[in-house]
């Protein structure tokens, strides 16, 4: 874009300090359905503030890169993943969400079948999601541990948190979220768990198998299961029409 003379002075003497300016970072929900339930990555806070307790993965922008590449960073550096659905959900600015100073967070959130976080460490844990409000009413979930305890969160995370299942939970119906959650070849049954664990309640087999395949959603892969100790199921792929 060219510049008139003009505009080009006034961006010469133009003085940023002239204004206090917020911090920016990203925080990124990593969530998976496994075992009936949602569950999300989190991270331990080494320091202060808020040492010792839980959260998302995260962190600042650099100034030459765009959000959508700050979360895409993230999610390389701080869980290991790269080419899985990611979305920006929110963004979270209370001038008290951080004690430190004024930071805005763009929270996104990535949606990843469980076999690909099976290998998280660096010291990040899958934390099983106790959703404690139905259907898409929303507010705050809280993470546990395998031994079931409560792992207490850092800054507004469990409300970051709570809005993402929020998201996905209204976005099933219509679109083909939950298809990113599963491997490109699926039985019914594996769509079906996964359905349950967004929504946190059992489906009715018979119809939730009749209203998929009438949907043209899916598509027989011509395969079947292999290495299961019972009938092998058929395998279907997501048609992404």
């Amino acid at each position: 874009m060219t510049r008139s003379q003009e505009e080009q002075a006034f961006l010469d003497g133009y003085d940023p300090s002239a204004f206090q300016r917020p911090s920016v970072a990203v925080d990124v929900v990593i969530l998976t359905v496994a075992e009936g339930q949602l569950w999300a990555v989190l991270r331990p806070r080494d320091e202060h503030p808020h040492r010792g307790l839980w959260a998302l993965p995260g962190g600042f922008i650099g100034l030459d890169e765009s959000l959508d590449d700050a979360a895409a960073r993230l999610l390389r550096a701080k869980a290991g993943l790269e080419g899985v659905f990611l979305e920006q959900l929110y963004t979270f600015g209370q001038p008290d969400r951080d004690p430190r100073m004024r930071i805005i967070t763009v929270a996104y959130y990535a949606l990843v079948p469980a076999a690909q976080l099976a290998g998280v460490n660096g010291g990040a844990v899958l934390a099983p999601l106790d959703v404690p409000w139905s259907g898409e009413q929303g507010g705050p979930v809280v993470p546990r541990d395998r031994s079931d305890e409560v792992l207490p969160l850092a800054f507004d995370h469990a409300e970051i948190l709570g809005l993402a299942v929020q998201r996905i939970r209204g976005k099933l119906a219509y679109t083909g979220i939950g298809f990113e959650l599963l491997p490109p070849a699926f039985t019914l049954r594996d769509l079906r768990l996964v359905h349950e664990g967004i929504l946190g309640e059992p489906l009715n087999k018979d119809s939730f198998r009749r209203r998929v395949l009438a949907s043209g959603d899916v598509e027989p892969t011509g395969d079947r299961q292999a290495d299961v100790g019972h009938r092998p199921a058929a395998l279907y792929r997501f048609t992404r029409a």
